[in-house]
């Protein structure tokens, strides 16, 4: 390593305030090009850089930006991930406004209270716990208790409060400096294990009996594609409970914990188009009468994932058959004749095989469908 590096890397500590702002400055690009300079010394730039983001701003962004970088390393992730302290000082500038910053040249480690200062990194940091999730122990947040952030959250729990830092912050509602758009990528991934699904499906006795899911499900149609993209992963997630697949197609209205998910994957499949009366015929309220601007979400991997939830939803035929009452399929014909994507069409065709296939004993299904293959196995179905 050339001294010059070498002497930035050692700067990570230094008590002078502009030579630690230089330093990470310099070293930012070097989070990519050359990621291993910060693991020498058994990591001990990684110790730096973790009481690093309690300092000034301008130079907590910069290391931010290189923690990062450097967390898509599995040794680095996990000396992040299982420092309790580095995550609660993380958790803490990410859902409180009044933060506490570093105004001390020569010790990061001395605090002081900054009234009514905005964190202005809180995205940087959502990134951050975005990255951290790819690692199972980060389901501690499902159960870790903190102090509660009034003025956010009535919940003592970890994810709780994240949760309701997305939703009050959409848009810089709650921080003028961040949207926390990025949280949505942290649901996704806890989504993926059975007791995050549990927890994003069970109602929240300290949030007046709120199931989160319906927190998250009202932001498929959000302007920022990265909320789109993290809420429609965590709800393919979540449908591999399939336990709980009644609870997700039955409306709150319907009660007996109904979540009402179905309008929420379909409204972002549909566009301007008109159906027939017998189309509409059972279509669910909230898809029908569709302005004649509605726009269809315009990227192809997030039309793919509420494809793939439907297929999900699928498995049983209680649901199958609700699918089919509430006329997923001209949804469905009808984006698959707008979108060009391969991978969505594909993703269209496996649906129809499942929805407009008659059941196993039934002699007549749903609306008809043009049979192009048929073997011994399986009949093909097309859609027409």
């Amino acid at each position: 390593m050339p001294s010059e590096l070498e002497d930035l890397v050692e700067f990570l500590h230094h008590g002078n305030t502009q030579i630690r702002q230089v330093a990470v400055e310099n070293l930012v690009p070097y989070s990519t090009a050359q990621p291993d300079i910060f693991k020498r010394h058994q990591l001990l730039p990684i110790k730096d850089l973790k009481l690093l983001i309690k300092d000034y701003p301008p130079i907590a962004k910069n290391v931010f930006t290189i923690l990062v970088n450097l967390s898509e390393d599995a040794e680095v992730l996990k000396v992040l991930i299982d420092d309790d302290a580095f995550l609660e000082s993380l958790l803490r500038r990410v859902t409180v406004c009044q933060f506490v910053q570093t105004p001390s040249i020569e010790s990061p480690q001395q605090l002081t209270k900054i009234q009514d200062a905005k964190e202005p990194n809180a995205n940087l940091q959502c990134m951050l716990l975005a990255n951290l999730s790819k690692v199972k122990s980060i389901t501690k947040l499902l159960e870790l208790k903190r102090e509660v952030p009034k003025q956010l959250s009535t919940s003592p729990i970890a994810i709780d409060q994240l949760l309701d830092c997305f939703v009050k912050g959409a848009g810089g509602s709650y921080n003028k400096e961040a949207d926390y758009d990025y949280l949505s990528y942290l649901f996704a991934d806890l989504a993926k294990h059975e007791d995050g699904r549990k927890h994003f499906l069970a109602p929240r006795k300290e949030d007046s009996n709120v199931i989160p899911l319906t927190k998250l499900i009202v932001f498929t149609e959000h302007k920022s594609t990265i909320r789109r993209r993290g809420v429609a992963n965590t709800i393919k997630n979540v449908c591999f409970d399939v336990s709980s697949h009644a609870r997700l197609l039955r409306s709150e209205e319907e009660g007996a914990g109904g979540i009402g998910l179905l309008p929420y994957i379909l409204l972002p499949l549909m566009g301007s188009e008109e159906y027939s009366d017998e189309d509409t015929d059972g279509m669910l309220d909230e898809c029908q009468l569709l302005p004649p601007d509605k726009e269809r979400e315009k990227q192809n991997d997030i039309l793919t994932t509420h494809l793939e939830s439907l297929l999900l939803l699928t498995t049983e035929k209680e649901s199958r058959d609700r699918l089919r009452e509430v006329k997923v399929y001209p949804i469905v014909r009808e984006l698959h004749l707008h979108v060009e994507d391969e991978g969505v069409r594909e993703s269209c065709d496996r649906l129809v095989q499942v929805i407009m296939r008659d059941e196993e004993g039934e002699e007549d299904g749903q609306p008809k469908v043009q049979e192009v293959e048929e073997d011994e196995d399986e009949q093909i179905v097309d859609i027409v």
